[in-house]
């Protein structure tokens, strides 16, 4: 082997365990926070699950914050895949797009890894807008061609709505507003997408089909040698 093949071998075995080592980390604080929220994980803690050294955590996030803003895009990118393919059978972009909202909303005031955060609203919309977004800004622009809402600019809908989700799932953690209106709160924000309040209504009181659970962070990553 040449001295630059073997340089990039390497490198590319660096950059592997690099890889490897930040997703571990990812993995490791979805866990820990899952059980004992954000403010009791430790970073300690976290980087023992995740078997590599306490000061390693610190080469691939600044902070718990930014490893726990990691982990909250993962969740979201996963759960976008999830809504996917658990509406796979259903024709209407109006409607999954309807699912869509409310699996986001229920999941933004129910699980404390997205609660935690809500105080860092802009962060969370705008991990929400990039991540959950190549979905929802498909099925809003499909929707409009087949002419089921007419949200106008579906990246600009879709950007309003995760500001108003964050804003309705604080509203919530803080009391102000009960868990029960959720499917209101999906209704209006169906109606700012062009439909009809009542079809609003209507549709998100539909049974929906049940997402696929919630996979390892990670599961779909090749794991190289």
């Amino acid at each position: 082997m040449t001295e630059t093949a073997a340089n990039k071998a390497k490198e590319g075995r660096v950059a592997r365990r690099q890889r490897r080592n930040r997703e571990a980390l990812i993995r490791a604080a979805s866990a820990v926070m899952s059980d004992k929220g954000i403010d009791a994980a430790t970073m300690l803690e976290i980087a023992d699950r995740a078997d590599v050294g306490a000061g390693t955590v610190y080469n691939y996030f600044k902070s718990k914050d930014d490893l726990a803003v990691a982990v909250l895009e993962e969740i979201m990118q996963g759960l976008a895949l999830r809504v996917e393919s658990a509406t796979a059978g259903l024709d209407d972009p109006a409607h999954i797009y309807a699912i869509a909202l409310m699996t986001v909303l229920e999941t933004a005031t129910e699980d404390q890894r997205w609660r935690q955060l809500l105080n860092r609203a802009g962060i969370v919309a705008d991990v929400m807008y990039r991540r959950i977004g190549p979905f929802t800004i498909d099925l809003l622009a499909k929707a409009e061609a087949s002419g089921r809402l007419t949200p106008g600019d579906p990246a600009l809908a879709w950007k309003l709505s995760t500001h108003a989700i964050v804003g309705f799932a604080l509203a919530i953690s803080r009391h102000e507003v009960a868990p029960v209106t959720i499917p209101t709160a999906a209704a209006r924000l169906l109606c700012l997408a062009g439909l009809d309040a009542r079809e609003a209504e209507e549709m998100v009181a539909r049974p929906r089909p049940m997402l696929p659970p919630e996979r390892d962070l990670h599961d779909l990553s090749p794991q190289e040698g």
